[in-house]
């Protein structure tokens, strides 16, 4: 083989795969997870080059600004240098049209469609093993980038992480189709969304039907109801209107039935309760529970009043999706 017809050899070699990394390169930055790359960057021990590919996924413009200039640079600069010596080395004939058709070939498959589809499958480790030399060909840019990032504003767009609840849900569906999560996981992913949606009015036991009981009466008087009523907390009232001394567990009460102390009153036995207004948004409300160990609330109206009961299984209920169920 000739001297010059290897030297070309050579540079048809360098060109396609000069090509080739920056298409790869490039599908890769447009198909890697943007959450991802996030929780790779933010771990405590972050894998190597995650930082660095975060913060040139978040400068996505200035990131393809950089692929494209080196993209063209081997395909358009390469291509005339390539034509220019392929003339000198043939001079002419029909080897050069055919070289010609043959080079335009191998970029579009070596160079543009494999690279892209091997970048677009790999897109995480080929973003990653590729950030450090992108972050080096941004700094050595940087005299050409700066000018066309003032003449050209849409480049300095910053690529931030941003989702909704409806993206949520269908991402959780999708990862359920595709067996990553169960499909109960992903139902009550979806059902989290539907507790800011209600309020305590919606899920409390009414006050007609909550278990109640006058604070002033012995337990030796309460003996029946406490028994033949199953109801795991009971609502302690006094003589006024709608005053709520506290609530007392069914448990404890029965307790000091059996202990003899007949002559107590729920009021002696009574826990201090939260009251909470009727109008809560129950995924707010949701943090209260974590206060205390009962994870029993009063549910209250604009005025004060007594107007239910609401514990902490009725929320679950929701997640659970019996709520749903019981209410359809």
């Amino acid at each position: 083989m000739s001297p010059n017809i290897l030297l070309l050899t050579v540079l048809v070699v360098v060109i396609i795969l000069g090509s080739g990394l920056c298409s790869g390169v490039e599908a890769a930055f447009l198909a890697v997870n943007p959450l991802r790359v996030h929780e790779l960057a933010a771990r405590t021990r972050p894998i190597k080059g995650a930082k660095r590919l975060a913060k040139l996924r978040y400068r996505l413009g200035r990131t393809l600004t950089v692929l494209t200039i080196t993209n063209n640079g081997f395909n358009i600069f390469g291509s005339l240098m390539l034509g220019s010596y392929a003339t000198f080395v043939f001079k002419g004939g029909i080897a050069l049209p055919l070289f010609s058709i043959g080079l335009t070939i191998l970029i579009l498959l070596l160079g543009e469609i494999l690279p892209k589809s091997i970048g677009t499958k790999l897109a995480l480790q080929v973003s990653l093993a590729s950030a450090p030399v992108l972050h080096l060909l941004s700094i050595l840019m940087r005299p050409i980038l700066i000018p066309l990032e003032q003449l050209l504003p849409v480049i300095t767009t910053e690529s931030e992480i941003s989702t909704d609840e409806e993206e949520i849900r269908q991402m959780a569906r999708i990862g359920s189709q595709k067996g990553f999560i169960e499909a109960d996981e992903a139902a009550m992913i979806s059902k989290v969304f539907q507790l800011n949606d209600l309020t305590a009015r919606d899920l409390m036991t009414p006050r007609v039907a909550a278990p109640s009981l006058d604070g002033s009466m012995k337990l030796e008087e309460l003996r029946s109801t406490l028994i033949t009523n199953h109801a795991q907390w009971w609502v302690v009232l006094g003589k006024e209107v709608d005053k709520v001394i506290g609530i007392a567990s069914r448990e404890k009460l029965l307790t000091a039935l059996l202990e003899g102390h007949n002559k107590l009153t729920p009021q002696d036995l009574a826990e201090q309760v939260e009251f909470v207004p009727e109008m809560i948004r129950v995924d707010k409300l949701l943090t209260t529970f974590t206060k205390d160990k009962n994870g029993i609330r009063v549910v209250v109206d604009e005025f004060g009043g007594f107007v239910g009961l609401i514990g902490a299984e009725a929320v679950l209920a929701v997640l659970a999706g019996w709520w749903g169920e019981s209410s359809t």
